[in-house]
């Protein structure tokens, strides 16, 4: 008896051909038909209901039943509107879709949306196929095999017991099992969608050209083909596993396994002989399958995460690899064994007595229960016991010696994977005492001090230059380098953007038609301020004028930026009146149209009905401002539109703007990333690229979180800002990964000739890939297995001391900075490249910069290195410059008590006169913003520059630079330039320039423009050309060996004298002046007058 025979035992009114007729009918009784005639009555006969058949010879005629159905037309209008339904439904569902194709057609990436849909769709469409033929062949086998005859009748004579049965016909059970597979294939079809990737990767793959320490195989297997073969054997094992159920379960329906009562002798459970067979082979395969996998999952151990490495140390290779192999061999054995006794065995079948079935199912099970019992006690103690034993008494009491081998495999793997196999690592023997002239030989370094902070300045660019409120600036400004007067100068820069949110008057019309971009760029020097403490501008005003006006006569407007709206509707025919709000003039403003290609055509109903659907605005339909010429931009965010076009890329957490070849571009830095390069540390990336920066920025942003153990910075991307035109470079041409995307999207890239000597000069190294390798570093600058042990000099990047005490107690550590450095290799044109770094002049590279301190929660904090990466990609076109990206790893000695970052902000903190002059500034209605924190490796040892910054506590106030504050060593100078607190710490005399010279002794000297008199601060002689060029540079004056500037070789030595005595006169006054020795103080005064017009008279009588 089937399954569906034992539902049918509980009909007793059904047998298995219907109802059942009366005991006494035969075959030739007539068929007894109840017929009604027209009036009586149409209700049940007093039979109805109970069973009985229509009463013989009363003969009735049926009416005509009256139509009550919808009519013909009615129909048709019902299948109209059905129609126009799913015809508009359609329109809505598919309406992103289309304007996604339009989106990327207009910018020339359609094949990134074709090609991701096809292997989507594709994956989806075979798996889906295959999951239901194996599904449908695995049920129609067991169909095929039932015992039952093809229409599901069942005649069985057992002893005195007969059985008679019903269930489903073979064709209808083929059909029910076509409609199963069919579902199950579509639901598990998409399993793989998500993997699109690692599939295109594994047809694509390339070589790295190295190969893995423990198998010898390139590590292109594991970055490309591994991960896909996984995937590949995952597919199968669950194609497999599909098979066996539907088996089973169809051989349970149709008969093949029976579960009977145990009556007359017989026994509970019978499998047909065919079944036992179609379950049999089903079985091995799913074995194999899992035994296959276990030997793919050998190569995953070189990737995975270990106690102390990534990677396979001592214990995995000497134990858990080979018994992995065995356990895959004992599981493909165990797989055929158990296979072989299902289709053989004799124990599923027969009649017998309960005890006799049971005995004899008891010895005839034995076998695979022992065959299972014996692998799972082989499986415990060869992958639990064995390694836990080999680990605990041979590995941990000598683990130096044995993991060594190991550890220096990851070593050298890390190394590699994250580009830090190449560092230039130099003994730094930094001194704590400054000595007057020390900065003599660094005058380029010191005049290139940067004096902006980009973190802090953003409110004082909004109130000097954002001109109206619906205008912005980032939150965190842009460093960048520049050109000015053929002198090299970092630069701070933003982008004046559109912010509707500042607009008072808001609605549909202003908001997409009519403020529709920014304006311009706004530069100045980053290196020094005006006298009151504003910024240098050396590119500003609307509309926009300066430097880079002047120089390349740029395109200003912004349509294409992280602020911009949602979407703008630009464009008009020609000859028509323009509407878009370019900048303010007058009264009423200049207006513009666009005419760039910018985003989709909105000129007809069809696009304009896809657009209104997409933003869910019908103003898009009915607008007049909607014209045949119109265009729709957005998705304006460039990181967004680089990573819409690009989306296997990892993109940097910062966009910054650059003015290049007439236009401003938005630079977008890609990595391509893996998680399986073998041996290589796994480092959570969105971790290690926090920092204190992107805690409070909304501008910067971490790397997103995700495990990944090789990263380069293959790409870089550039979006046009005024019509949003995406360029995509290949940076790193032989990087694999990057390979392998050309292969998969032929022709999105540019190669590196492209790169225009402009842009070349603007591009720079990107400081998220620089956080990841200094956490790196940190640990990986030792290159010694037993000194990576014993973790002794292990290293780690400072907390932000300029931030709050909870952030410092979280451990928010300091961000990089971008700095012009001189640095060991960055010799000046014409020095032979074999002279020894520490002779000759020395050029300033751009660089990015960070620190070291000891490693562990000691409150000790010694600076052990500085890092450094060259920056500056030179300004030659499609040529990289030579030492661009080359990391440079300053050690300190071991015995070195330089002070850290935070142990240089504690002497700031704690020395009397700063935190006297802090506490005047700061009382009243002014409060005191702290700058970034720089080290810079100057004069023999690392000078800590912190501009300090003023501001009221009114609504529109904003930060001005009014002190400087220097330490070297335990020395600390504080003044009103930079230039001042660098004599201060180097014996009165520098001998360098900074930037801000030409304010020394302009400046005031309580920080709020007055001096304590009340007066203006008093000049101390030549101060505006005689400590620096024009550009602040500094290279073409410096100082004497008394601190005075030279001018030139013509000042007499009287009046070279006078100056000195002028200068000396001013840090008397000011000394007395902390010191609050106001007798002292009229005494320096009465100098300082003297000598000025003892220098004024000497000057004149020339």
């Amino acid at each position: 008896m089937s399954f569906f025979d034992m539902l049918g035992m509980f009909d007793p009114g059904d047998g298995p051909r219907g109802p059942r007729r009366d005991s006494g009918a035969t075959d030739d009784d007539p068929v007894i038909v109840d017929v009604q005639a027209d009036g009586d009555d149409h209700g049940e006969t007093p039979s109805a209901g109970k069973g009985e058949p229509p009463k013989r010879g009363v003969p009735r005629l049926t009416p005509r039943p009256l139509p009550n159905g919808p009519s013909k037309g009615t129909k048709i209008l019902i299948g109209v509107v059905l129609a126009l339904v799913v015809v508009v439904g359609l329109f809505f569902g598919l309406s992103q879709f289309i304007t996604d194709l339009m989106w990327y057609g207009q910018l020339g990436f359609q094949n990134v949306v074709w090609t991701q849909l096809g292997v989507k769709f594709g994956l989806w469409a075979a798996y889906a196929l295959l999951m239901a033929l194996v599904s449908y062949v695995s049920a129609w086998l067991a169909i095929r095999a039932r015992p039952d005859s093809s229409d599901g009748s069942t005649f069985r004579i057992k002893d005195d017991v007969i059985e008679v049965g019903k269930s489903f016909s073979s064709k209808t059970a083929r059909r029910a099992a076509v409609v199963v597979s069919l579902v199950v294939g579509v639901m598990f079809g998409s399993q793989f969608n998500s993997n699109w990737s690692e599939i295109l990767l594994m047809f694509n793959a390339q070589s790295f050209g190295t190969a893995d320490p423990q198998f010898g195989i390139d590590n292109g297997f594991y970055v490309f083909v591994l991960p896909g073969l996984r995937l590949v054997m995952s597919a199968v094992s669950m194609l497999l596993l599909m098979g066996i159920v539907f088996s089973v379960v169809t051989h349970a329906m149709m008969g093949g396994i029976r579960f009977t009562m145990p009556v007359h002798g017989r026994g509970v459970l019978a499998v047909t002989k065919r079944a036992r067979r179609q379950i049999g082979i089903w079985l091995i395969l799913n074995m194999l399958a899992w035994s296959a996998r276990q030997v793919i999952g050998v190569f995953t151990h070189l990737t995975q995460q270990g106690d102390r490495i990534t990677g396979a140390a001592y214990t995995t290779v000497h134990a858990t690899i080979p018994v992995t192999f065995i356990m895959a061999a004992i599981t493909a054995m165990l797989g055929v064994f158990l296979g072989v006794w299902l289709m053989r065995s004799h124990a599923l079948e027969g009649a017998a007595k309960p005890s006799v079935r049971a005995a004899a199912a008891l010895k005839a099970w034995r076998t695979p229960v022992v065959a299972i019992a014996a692998a799972l006690v082989v499986s415990l103690v060869l992958t639990v016991a064995w390694p836990m034993l080999l680990q605990r008494f041979k590995v941990n009491p000598n683990a130096q010696e044995m993991e060594s081998t190991y550890i220096q495999r990851n070593i050298n793997a890390t190394q590699q994977a994250y580009g830090l196999d190449k560092v230039k690592v130099e003994q730094y023997k930094a001194t704590t005492k400054g000595k007057s002239g020390a900065l003599s030989s660094e005058a380029e370094s010191t005049a290139q001090i940067r004096l902006l902070d980009p973190q802090v300045v953003s409110p004082t660019f909004k109130q000097l230059q954002q001109s109206k409120q619906y205008y912005t600036f980032a939150d965190t400004l842009a460093v960048d380098k520049y050109d000015i007067d053929g002198v090299s100068q970092d630069t701070v820069i933003a982008a004046r953007e559109l912010d509707l949110e500042g607009n008072d008057n808001r609605n549909w019309v202003n908001d997409h038609t009519v403020y529709t971009h920014g304006y311009g760029v706004v530069a100045a020097y980053g290196n020094k301020v005006a006298a009151d403490g504003q910024p240098q501008f050396f590119e500003s005003s609307i509309p926009t004028q300066g430097k880079l006006t002047e120089s390349q006569k740029y395109e200003p407007r912004i349509y294409f930026s992280p602020n911009a709206p949602e979407y703008s509707i630009v464009g008009a025919p020609k000859g028509m009146d323009s509407w878009e709000f370019d900048y303010p003039t007058g009264s009423q403003g200049a207006t513009n149209t666009f005419d760039g290609d910018g985003g989709p055509s909105v000129g007809n109903i069809f696009s304009r009905l896809l657009y209104a659907v997409r933003f869910g605005s019908d103003q898009i339909l009915f607008s007049d401002r909607v014209t045949s010429d119109s265009q729709i931009l957005y998705d304006r965010s460039p990181k967004e539109r680089v990573a819409k076009v690009a989306p296997y890329l990892t993109l940097d957490g910062r966009v910054y703007p650059a003015v290049v070849d007439g236009r401003v571009k938005w630079i977008v830095d890609g990595y391509t990333t893996s998680d399986a390069y073998p041996y290589s540390q796994m480092t959570d990336l969105g971790s290690v690229t926090q920092d204190s920066t992107t805690k409070t920025s909304n501008t910067i942003q971490a790397l997103g979180s995700q495990k990944a153990n090789y990263i380069r910075n293959s790409v870089k991307a550039t979006v046009d800002a005024y019509d949003g035109s995406v360029e995509l470079y290949a940076w790193d041409a032989n990087d694999p990964v990057l390979k392998a995307w050309e292969k998969i999207f032929p022709g999105q890239y540019h190669p590196i000739s492209e790169i225009s000597g402009d842009l070349m000069s603007h591009l720079r190294y990107p400081e998220n890939l620089f956080k990841v390798q200094r956490e790196l570093l940190a640990k990986y600058h030792v290159s010694s297995a037993g000194q990576f042990f014993s973790g002794e000099d292990f290293w780690q990047t400072p907390v932000d001391p300029t931030e709050s005490a909870t952030a410092q107690q979280q451990g928010v550590p300091q961000p990089p900075y971008y700095l012009s450095l001189q640095t060991g290799g960055s010799k000046k044109p014409g020095v032979s490249p074999a002279s020894p770094d520490s002779s000759g002049p020395k050029k300033p590279v751009f660089s990015l910069t960070s620190s070291y301190i000891p490693a562990g929660t000691s409150t000790r904090e010694i600076l052990t290195g500085f890092l450094s990466v060259d920056s500056d990609a030179g300004n030659e076109k499609g040529v990289i410059g030579p030492n661009y990206g080359t990391i440079r790893l300053q050690e300190l000695p071991k015995d070195s008590n330089v002070p850290g970052p935070g142990q240089a902000q504690n002497n700031f903190n704690a020395n009397a006169d700063v935190s006297k002059e802090l506490n005047l500034l700061e009382s009243g209605s002014t409060k005191v913003n702290r700058g970034n924190l720089l080290t810079l490796p100057l004069g023999g040892g690392l000078v800590y520059v912190q501009p300090v910054y003023v501001q009221s506590s009114g609504s529109t106030s904003f930060p001005l630079l009014k002190k400087v504050l220097v330490a070297f060593g335990d020395q600390v100078g504080f003044a009103n330039t930079l230039d001042e607190a660098l004599d201060q710490v180097f014996g009165g005399n520098s001998g360098a320039s900074a930037g801000d010279a030409e304010n020394s002794g302009n400046t005031s000297q309580s920080g709020d423009g007055q001096n304590s008199d009340g007066q203006n601060g008093t000049d101390s002689g030549d101060s505006s050309e005689s400590n620096g060029n024009a550009n602040g540079s500094g290279t073409n004056e410096g100082k004497d060996q008394n601190g005075s500037s030279s001018q030139s070789g013509s000042q007499s030595p009287e009046l070279q004298q006078a100056l000195k005595d002028a200068a000396q006169a001013m840090k008397d006054s000011q000394s007395a002046m902390k010191n609050g020795d106001w007798t002292a103080y009229g005494e320096a005064q009465k100098q300082l007058e003297e000598a000025l017009n003892k220098a004024i008279e000497l000057d004149g009588g020339k």
